[in-house]
Protein backbone atom coordinates (compact mmCIF):
# COMPACT_ATOMS: atom_id res chain seq x y z
CA UNK A 1 0.00 0.00 0.00
CA UNK A 2 1.50 3.10 -0.77
CA UNK A 3 -0.41 6.48 0.41
CA UNK A 4 -0.43 9.73 -1.07
CA UNK A 5 -2.92 12.21 -1.97
CA UNK A 6 -4.98 14.76 0.29
CA UNK A 7 -6.16 12.14 3.16
CA UNK A 8 -8.34 14.94 5.91
CA UNK A 9 -7.88 14.62 9.70
CA UNK A 10 -11.56 13.45 10.60
CA UNK A 11 -13.00 15.40 13.26
CA UNK A 12 -14.43 13.53 16.18
CA UNK A 13 -18.28 14.47 16.77
CA UNK A 14 -19.70 14.82 20.10
CA UNK A 15 -23.44 14.69 20.97
CA UNK A 16 -24.45 17.89 22.91
CA UNK A 17 -24.10 15.85 25.80
CA UNK A 18 -20.54 14.86 25.32
CA UNK A 19 -21.13 11.49 23.96
CA UNK A 20 -19.46 10.15 20.48
CA UNK A 21 -21.92 10.98 17.61
CA UNK A 22 -22.02 7.92 15.47
CA UNK A 23 -24.62 9.22 12.42
CA UNK A 24 -22.53 12.45 12.12
CA UNK A 25 -18.82 10.59 12.35
CA UNK A 26 -20.40 7.92 9.51
CA UNK A 27 -21.67 11.34 7.46
CA UNK A 28 -18.53 12.97 7.51
CA UNK A 29 -16.62 10.14 6.24
CA UNK A 30 -18.92 9.27 4.07
CA UNK A 31 -18.84 13.25 2.23
CA UNK A 32 -14.74 13.00 2.57
CA UNK A 33 -14.63 10.90 -0.67
CA UNK A 34 -17.34 12.43 -2.21
CA UNK A 35 -15.16 15.68 -1.44
CA UNK A 36 -12.53 14.57 -2.88
CA UNK A 37 -9.83 12.80 -0.19
CA UNK A 38 -7.78 10.53 -1.66
CA UNK A 39 -8.24 8.46 1.86
CA UNK A 40 -9.24 9.53 6.02
CA UNK A 41 -7.32 9.15 9.22
CA UNK A 42 -8.48 8.64 12.36
CA UNK A 43 -6.76 9.79 15.89
CA UNK A 44 -4.93 12.47 14.50
CA UNK A 45 -4.35 16.35 16.44
CA UNK A 46 -7.61 17.59 14.88
CA UNK A 47 -9.91 14.34 16.06
CA UNK A 48 -9.43 14.95 19.84
CA UNK A 49 -7.70 11.74 19.80
CA UNK A 50 -6.34 12.94 23.13
CA UNK A 51 -10.31 12.43 24.54
CA UNK A 52 -11.28 8.92 23.52
CA UNK A 53 -11.36 6.37 25.57
CA UNK A 54 -9.97 3.16 24.16
CA UNK A 55 -13.53 1.73 23.55
CA UNK A 56 -14.40 4.70 21.74
CA UNK A 57 -11.13 4.65 19.45
CA UNK A 58 -12.52 1.03 18.28
CA UNK A 59 -16.00 1.84 17.94
CA UNK A 60 -14.95 5.03 15.15
CA UNK A 61 -12.46 2.79 13.79
CA UNK A 62 -15.20 0.49 12.94
CA UNK A 63 -17.70 2.92 11.63
CA UNK A 64 -15.21 4.67 9.53
CA UNK A 65 -13.37 1.68 8.17
CA UNK A 66 -17.28 1.20 7.19
CA UNK A 67 -18.10 3.92 5.67
CA UNK A 68 -15.24 4.40 3.54
CA UNK A 69 -15.09 1.31 2.18
CA UNK A 70 -11.62 0.10 0.00
CA UNK A 71 -10.35 3.38 0.93
CA UNK A 72 -7.04 3.85 2.96
CA UNK A 73 -8.07 4.62 6.59
CA UNK A 74 -4.83 5.98 8.42
CA UNK A 75 -4.84 5.37 12.48
CA UNK A 76 -3.20 7.69 14.80
CA UNK A 77 -0.89 6.42 17.87
CA UNK A 78 0.30 9.02 20.30
CA UNK A 79 1.13 6.88 23.55
CA UNK A 80 4.30 7.90 25.43
CA UNK A 81 5.89 4.23 25.80
CA UNK A 82 6.90 1.69 23.13
CA UNK A 83 4.66 -0.90 25.31
CA UNK A 84 1.49 1.34 24.88
CA UNK A 85 1.86 2.52 21.68
CA UNK A 86 2.29 -1.32 20.52
CA UNK A 87 -0.76 -1.98 22.54
CA UNK A 88 -2.99 1.11 20.99
CA UNK A 89 -1.28 0.07 17.30
CA UNK A 90 -2.28 -3.69 17.76
CA UNK A 91 -5.91 -2.20 18.56
CA UNK A 92 -6.03 -0.10 15.10
CA UNK A 93 -4.55 -2.78 12.98
CA UNK A 94 -7.23 -5.22 14.72
CA UNK A 95 -9.99 -2.48 13.71
CA UNK A 96 -9.10 -2.64 9.79
CA UNK A 97 -6.39 0.31 10.02
CA UNK A 98 -4.60 0.35 6.92
CA UNK A 99 -1.87 2.31 8.09
CA UNK A 100 -0.50 3.71 11.41
CA UNK A 101 0.34 7.47 11.41
CA UNK A 102 2.81 7.39 14.81
CA UNK A 103 3.64 9.90 17.40
CA UNK A 104 7.04 9.14 18.72
CA UNK A 105 7.02 8.95 23.05
CA UNK A 106 7.25 12.30 24.26
CA UNK A 107 6.67 13.01 28.30
CA UNK A 108 10.24 11.33 28.33
CA UNK A 109 12.36 12.91 25.46
CA UNK A 110 14.05 9.73 23.88
CA UNK A 111 17.43 10.11 22.02
CA UNK A 112 17.90 9.29 18.17
CA UNK A 113 18.90 6.07 18.71
CA UNK A 114 15.47 5.26 20.52
CA UNK A 115 13.72 6.89 18.41
CA UNK A 116 14.75 3.98 15.50
CA UNK A 117 14.19 1.13 18.30
CA UNK A 118 10.97 2.44 18.72
CA UNK A 119 9.72 3.10 15.01
CA UNK A 120 11.07 -0.32 14.60
CA UNK A 121 9.27 -2.28 17.05
CA UNK A 122 5.94 -0.69 15.66
CA UNK A 123 6.77 -1.40 12.48
CA UNK A 124 7.81 -5.11 12.67
CA UNK A 125 4.85 -6.28 15.23
CA UNK A 126 1.75 -4.52 13.23
CA UNK A 127 3.12 -5.31 9.72
CA UNK A 128 1.26 -2.58 8.37
CA UNK A 129 2.69 0.90 6.42
CA UNK A 130 3.76 3.18 9.58
CA UNK A 131 4.25 6.96 9.10
CA UNK A 132 6.08 8.41 11.01
CA UNK A 133 4.86 12.13 12.51
CA UNK A 134 7.49 14.57 13.00
CA UNK A 135 5.40 17.37 15.30
CA UNK A 136 7.96 18.91 17.37
CA UNK A 137 5.41 21.73 18.46
CA UNK A 138 2.93 18.70 19.92
CA UNK A 139 5.55 16.79 21.42
CA UNK A 140 8.70 18.90 21.82
CA UNK A 141 10.63 15.93 20.18
CA UNK A 142 13.13 17.31 17.11
CA UNK A 143 13.29 14.56 14.46
CA UNK A 144 16.39 16.44 12.43
CA UNK A 145 16.69 15.23 8.72
CA UNK A 146 19.36 12.71 8.83
CA UNK A 147 17.27 10.60 11.52
CA UNK A 148 14.01 10.69 9.41
CA UNK A 149 16.27 9.44 6.51
CA UNK A 150 17.90 6.53 8.84
CA UNK A 151 13.71 5.59 10.12
CA UNK A 152 13.49 5.04 6.52
CA UNK A 153 15.67 2.55 6.10
CA UNK A 154 13.57 0.65 8.33
CA UNK A 155 11.13 -2.39 7.19
CA UNK A 156 7.37 -1.35 7.38
CA UNK A 157 8.46 2.75 7.51
CA UNK A 158 7.06 3.99 4.57
CA UNK A 159 6.32 7.48 4.90
CA UNK A 160 6.43 10.92 7.48
CA UNK A 161 4.09 13.59 8.05
CA UNK A 162 6.73 16.51 8.34
CA UNK A 163 5.33 19.22 10.68
CA UNK A 164 8.29 21.38 11.98
CA UNK A 165 8.55 24.37 10.59
CA UNK A 166 9.52 25.99 8.06
CA UNK A 167 7.60 22.50 6.72
CA UNK A 168 8.51 23.41 3.22
CA UNK A 169 12.75 23.48 3.61
CA UNK A 170 12.29 20.47 5.81
CA UNK A 171 10.36 18.33 3.27
CA UNK A 172 12.66 19.17 0.36
CA UNK A 173 15.70 18.10 1.91
CA UNK A 174 13.97 14.94 3.04
CA UNK A 175 12.21 14.21 0.01
CA UNK A 176 15.95 14.20 -1.94
CA UNK A 177 17.82 11.90 0.78
CA UNK A 178 14.73 9.43 1.06
CA UNK A 179 14.06 6.45 -1.47
CA UNK A 180 11.70 7.16 -4.74
CA UNK A 181 9.07 4.98 -2.53
CA UNK A 182 9.45 6.79 0.58
CA UNK A 183 6.43 9.33 0.73
CA UNK A 184 6.89 12.75 2.32
CA UNK A 185 3.41 14.38 3.63
CA UNK A 186 2.62 17.87 4.56
CA UNK A 187 0.72 18.85 7.80
CA UNK A 188 -0.02 21.73 9.78
CA UNK A 189 -3.53 22.02 8.36
CA UNK A 190 -2.20 22.17 4.89
CA UNK A 191 -0.81 25.78 5.23
CA UNK A 192 1.95 25.30 3.26
CA UNK A 193 0.70 22.71 0.85
CA UNK A 194 1.73 24.11 -2.34
CA UNK A 195 5.15 24.84 -1.03
CA UNK A 196 5.32 21.31 0.31
CA UNK A 197 4.24 19.85 -3.30
CA UNK A 198 6.62 22.16 -5.29
CA UNK A 199 9.70 20.49 -2.73
CA UNK A 200 8.54 16.81 -3.45
CA UNK A 201 5.83 16.10 -0.61
CA UNK A 202 3.10 13.77 -2.07
CA UNK A 203 0.27 14.16 0.05
CA UNK A 204 -0.99 16.38 2.29
CA UNK A 205 -2.97 15.75 5.91
CA UNK A 206 -5.03 18.64 7.06
CA UNK A 207 -8.43 19.10 9.06
CA UNK A 208 -11.35 17.85 7.03
CA UNK A 209 -13.87 20.53 7.07
CA UNK A 210 -12.75 22.14 3.79
CA UNK A 211 -12.23 18.88 1.57
CA UNK A 212 -14.06 19.88 -1.36
CA UNK A 213 -12.05 23.02 -1.50
CA UNK A 214 -8.63 22.00 -1.27
CA UNK A 215 -8.89 18.72 -3.75
CA UNK A 216 -9.35 20.53 -7.06
CA UNK A 217 -6.46 22.93 -5.53
CA UNK A 218 -3.72 20.02 -5.15
CA UNK A 219 -5.00 18.02 -8.36
CA UNK A 220 -3.68 21.41 -10.24
CA UNK A 221 -1.39 22.81 -8.04
CA UNK A 222 1.00 24.25 -10.28
CA UNK A 223 -1.42 26.16 -12.02
CA UNK A 224 -2.34 30.12 -11.29
CA UNK A 225 -6.05 29.26 -10.64
CA UNK A 226 -5.07 26.72 -8.04
CA UNK A 227 -2.88 29.43 -6.01
CA UNK A 228 -5.83 32.01 -6.33
CA UNK A 229 -7.87 29.53 -4.95
CA UNK A 230 -5.76 28.57 -2.06
CA UNK A 231 -5.38 32.20 -1.36
CA UNK A 232 -9.28 32.26 -0.61
CA UNK A 233 -8.86 29.33 1.18
CA UNK A 234 -5.94 30.80 3.42
CA UNK A 235 -8.12 32.82 6.13
CA UNK A 236 -9.80 29.46 7.23
CA UNK A 237 -7.03 27.05 7.17
CA UNK A 238 -4.93 29.74 9.41
CA UNK A 239 -7.68 30.40 11.71
CA UNK A 240 -8.35 26.34 12.29
CA UNK A 241 -4.80 26.37 13.69
CA UNK A 242 -5.28 28.05 17.40
CA UNK A 243 -4.06 26.35 19.85
CA UNK A 244 -6.82 25.53 22.16
CA UNK A 245 -9.98 26.43 20.33
CA UNK A 246 -8.66 24.81 16.68
CA UNK A 247 -11.30 21.48 17.33
CA UNK A 248 -13.98 24.09 17.73
CA UNK A 249 -13.30 25.61 15.22
CA UNK A 250 -13.03 22.92 12.93
CA UNK A 251 -16.81 21.90 14.41
CA UNK A 252 -18.30 25.02 14.43
CA UNK A 253 -17.63 25.06 10.54
CA UNK A 254 -18.64 21.54 10.00
CA UNK A 255 -22.12 22.17 12.05
CA UNK A 256 -22.23 25.13 9.35
CA UNK A 257 -22.43 22.94 6.54
CA UNK A 258 -23.97 20.45 7.73
CA UNK A 259 -21.93 17.68 7.99
CA UNK A 260 -21.99 17.08 11.66
CA UNK A 261 -24.89 18.20 14.61
CA UNK A 262 -22.72 19.45 17.00
CA UNK A 263 -19.71 21.48 17.85
CA UNK A 264 -19.07 19.58 21.09
CA UNK A 265 -15.49 19.59 22.38
CA UNK A 266 -13.99 17.88 25.27
CA UNK A 267 -11.60 19.85 27.77
CA UNK A 268 -9.25 20.44 27.50
CA UNK A 269 -10.09 21.68 24.03
CA UNK A 270 -12.52 25.19 24.56
CA UNK A 271 -15.83 26.17 22.66
CA UNK A 272 -15.57 29.15 20.71
CA UNK A 273 -16.39 32.82 22.39
CA UNK A 274 -18.61 35.21 20.73
CA UNK A 275 -15.83 37.14 19.29
CA UNK A 276 -14.05 33.96 17.97
CA UNK A 277 -17.18 33.25 16.45
CA UNK A 278 -18.16 36.20 14.80
CA UNK A 279 -14.87 36.40 13.26
CA UNK A 280 -15.54 32.83 12.12
CA UNK A 281 -18.78 33.70 10.63
CA UNK A 282 -17.00 36.47 8.38
CA UNK A 283 -14.34 34.36 6.88
CA UNK A 284 -17.01 31.67 6.06
CA UNK A 285 -19.25 34.76 4.60
CA UNK A 286 -16.56 35.15 2.18
CA UNK A 287 -16.42 31.13 1.16
CA UNK A 288 -20.07 31.40 0.97
CA UNK A 289 -20.81 29.45 3.66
Amino acid sequence: MTLSGLIPILATPFTQEGELDVPSLRRLAEWQLSAGADGVAVFGMASEGFALTAAERARILREVRAAVRDAPVVAGVGSTSTATALEQAMAAVDGGADALMVLPPYLVKPSGGQLIDFYGEIAARCQVDIMVQDAPGSTGVSMPESLIVELSKLDGVTSVKVEAPPTAPKVGAVAAKVASAFAVFGGQNALFCLEEYARGAIGTMPACEFTDLLAPILQDWRSHDAAVSFTRLLPLIRFGMQPGIAWAVHKEVLVRRGLIDAATVRLPAKPLDADSRDALDRILGVLGW
